[in-house]
């Protein structure tokens, strides 16, 4: 499944009503922690396209079906811009500058790749990590680019 992205905020709140509608022909209930993880990652990829670039971008989602309740879902944002995605260390009072942070706080794994003109940044959520998680909350800190955040 994949979505055209034109070079417009507005596109943001598109691909997430766009990923949500997804959702349900998967399996994953919108309330599930998964399904809100997985729109916030949308978000973040497509604001980044979005913002970052000034193009056209393709977000994908390849999502598990009802059958597969350990399966991983895929989020994928391919833009044309050779930019690498750089993760930025912003003080407290920024607006903008922690999205990659987030990806690298929410998703179980994510990178990048360059694409003929362009790059694929991707990130992947494991189903049945997230339903663990969910069953056992945790508390705990983690670094990322000199920033501190803590999980809850």
């Amino acid at each position: 499944m994949q979505l055209e992205i034109r070079p417009d905020p507005a596109e943001v709140g598109r691909a997430r009503r766009w990923a949500r509608s997804r959702l349900a022909g998967s399996g994953i209930r919108a309330d599930e922690p998964l399904a809100e993880t997985l729109i916030l990652l949308v978000s973040e990829l497509v604001t980044n396209a979005v913002v970052h670039t000034g193009r056209p971008a393709v977000l994908r989602l390849c999502l598990p079906g009802a059958e597969d309740g350990e399966a991983t879902v895929r989020l994928e944002v391919a833009d044309r811009s050779d930019r690498a995605p750089v993760p930025r260390c912003v003080d407290g009072e920024a607006t903008g500058g922690r999205g990659l942070a987030l990806v690298d706080g929410l998703a179980d794994r994510w990178g990048w790749s360059a694409e003929g003109a362009g790059k694929r940044i991707w990130c992947e959520l494991d189903r049945c990590a997230q339903a663990r998680e969910a069953a056992a909350p945790c508390r705990g800190t983690s670094a990322y680019g000199g920033l501190t955040y803590e999980v809850v």
